[in-house]
């Protein structure tokens, strides 16, 4: 998973630090949002030439890492 994390960049200067693809203005937001909305890898692909399947498999890793928290319940 670490290989297809490397993809995703940070950078202050850019989309307001989101995280982004490679280093291009496409955030995973971005990716994650056309996923949700029903497009599918191959429309996404076919839209954004400058994206590789690899970029958008990383936003998911990059999503599920996020989300992977403990959560800790008061009794």
């Amino acid at each position: 998973m670490s290989d297809l994390l490397s993809r995703i960049t940070i950078e202050t200067n850019k989309r307001s630090g989101r995280p982004c693809i490679r280093g291009m203005r496409i955030a995973v937001h971005d990716i994650l949002g056309w996923l949700a909305s029903g497009m599918t890898e191959s429309e996404i692909l076919a839209d954004y030439e400058e994206l590789e399947s690899e970029d958008i498999r990383a936003a998911l890793a990059y999503a599920a890492r996020q989300l992977d928290h403990a959560v800790v319940v008061a009794a």
